[in-house]
């Protein structure tokens, strides 16, 4: 039977979630900010570096950097906002896939997790 987390411990965990949804939004706010501005000051031509020459390559290096943290922001932003629901729908603590409690451990850890160590080592592998 699987171990029922304090209404505290619960609210502790809901308290760090929130603030790592904030952090990961203005992450992103800031980052699809610095793209626009950049658009803005490259839109002209004599500022658009050839894509072929080696500015061009850095710059399109940069922007599928950027895109790719992008998606791992919003990759971590969703495991977040899912861990929300499962604390609104009383489920959070408990792994999604065998119904086991989730260490405390872990969950200081990685206060997002919806499994517990073995089924996310299963799933992944």
């Amino acid at each position: 039977m699987a171990r029922k987390l304090s209404t505290n411990t619960i609210n502790k965990f809901k308290k760090k979630l929130l603030a790592e949804k904030d952090q990961l939004t203005q992450i992103l706010e800031h980052h699809q900010q610095e793209r626009e501005n950049i658009r803005l000051s490259e839109a002209s031509a004599e500022r658009s570096p050839d894509p072929t020459s080696a500015d061009g390559g850095s710059m399109a290096f940069e922007l599928e950097k950027e895109l790719t943290l992008d998606e791992n922001t919003r990759h971590l932003l969703n495991k977040v906002e899912h861990a929300l629901v499962l604390i609104k729908k009383k489920k959070y603590g408990n792994c999604e896939n065998c119904g086991e409690p989730i260490p405390i451990a872990r969950l200081e850890a990685l206060p997002y997790s919806s499994l517990c160590k073995n089924c996310a080592a299963l799933i992944e592998s």
